[in-house]
């Protein structure tokens, strides 16, 4: 009885113990880029606009450029309650410029020399209050609604955000191949995530079976057709930047190729869940189904789910293009011209190839499933059976 109830509570609350471990372990993790060149001898501090002056800024109708000189007040660090004069330059660029009111919070960054401030450069607006309330209103509702679930929903998500931030990105700023490290943080997050929603058992790891086999799938696919199709990694936003800063021996194009099966996977691993469960439902319902029927009823539900799945991928990576569609209709390009432009190539790769995750993920779950579920399930089904 002992054995059983703490295999049941292993089972039940060991996914969100090694969840809340491994929260604890990245969050300590240092990532080697916290003493950047970039930012020593100076502080970032919130800041309120006291007053304006735009007597520096060019006004050319739709755009700015010039200066804008800011009197602030501190809000926090050492130099709290300080007023000081704090410079915003404006670029002629409507996606990066800002322009501040008296009453703005601003984020600054304060150059200084023992307790003395040099010169305060204008980030931008101050906006993490309001990111932060809108988290925690998130965190809430989702636990009110979903209970227990809700708070492993919550441990899953930290510890993706934590895997991207603490492992991907510095592994991949420190030259290590993108392809590799992105396979080992998407069986991690996958492992994570299946495990908090089943607990340790056969429902896990069919789902990560069938996640782990498509998620390969869609990696050999980016990379073939990343090749076929002639794009460079350089595609990607700030790419270039990312090159001047002092990494230009980073492979752009290994590390685009990375970011096409990172960005399906989570796809993958909801396809993945609703299959297994499905299935697991149906055999729980019929222990002595065969391994064959249990297979046909994933198909079943994975050809149910895959329209909306993709059309799910497709809005997702083409939402943040509609600018740049209304460009291409306002000058009248033609439709083949714009699908061979290589970003929006590359946005096609990114989708057909993460739709091609999801048709691959759904035959190979069922299978996976059907298996090691009615497995699972043939010692019952003998126990209940008359003839035993």
């Amino acid at each position: 009885m002992q054995k059983i109830f703490n295999r049941s509570f292993l089972s039940k609350y060991g996914p969100i113990i090694v969840g809340l471990i491994l929260i604890a372990a990245l969050i300590l993790l240092p990532t080697g880029y916290e003493d950047n060149i970039v930012y020593q001898e100076s502080i970032i501090s919130p800041a309120r606009v006291l007053s304006t002056d735009e007597s520096l800024v060019v006004d050319t109708g739709l755009v700015r450029s010039g200066d804008q000189i800011c009197e602030l007040k501190i809000l926090s660090g050492r130099f709290k309650g300080k007023i000081c004069e704090g410079n915003n330059g404006l670029n002629g660029s409507l996606e990066q410029d800002k322009l501040f009111a008296v009453g703005d919070k601003a984020l600054v960054r304060i150059n200084y020399e023992g307790n003395e401030i040099l010169n305060v450069s204008m980030i931008d607006h101050y906006r993490i209050p309001g990111e932060l309330i809108l988290a925690a209103l998130f965190c809430v509702l989702l636990v009110l609604f979903a209970g227990r679930t809700g708070v492993r929903a919550l441990v899953s998500f930290a510890v993706c955000v934590l895997m991207i931030w603490k492992v991907l990105v510095p592994c991949c700023l420190n030259g290590m191949n993108p392809i590799w490290v992105g396979l080992g943080v998407v069986l991690v997050m996958a492992a994570v995530t299946v495990s908090l929603v089943y607990g340790f058992d056969y429902r896990a790891l069919s789902s990560l079976s069938g996640c782990v086999l498509a998620v390969i799938v869609t990696c050999v696919m980016g990379m073939i057709f990343t090749d076929q199709f002639k794009i460079h990694g350089a595609v990607m936003s700030y790419s270039e930047s990312l090159l001047y800063s002092g990494y230009s021996q980073l492979n752009l194009t290994r590390i685009f190729m990375a970011s096409i099966f990172i960005g399906a996977s989570g796809a993958v691993m909801d396809l993945a869940v609703d299959i297994t469960s499905s299935v697991s439902e149906v055999v729980e319902k019929k222990p002595d189904i065969t391994a064959r029927e249990a297979i046909k009823s994933g198909f079943t539900v994975g050809r149910a789910a895959l329209s909306t799945q993709t059309t799910t991928l497709l809005l997702a990576y083409s939402g943040g293009f509609i600018a740049l569609l209304m460009v291409f209709m306002a000058q009248g390009t033609p439709l083949y011209t714009i699908f061979n432009l290589k970003y929006v190539a590359a946005e096609i790769l990114h989708t057909l190839v993460g739709c091609f995750g999801l048709v691959t993920v759904a035959p190979l779950t069922a299978v996976t499933s059907g298996i090691l579920l009615t497995r699972r399930a043939a010692p019952k089904a003998r126990i209940e059976s008359p003839e035993s």
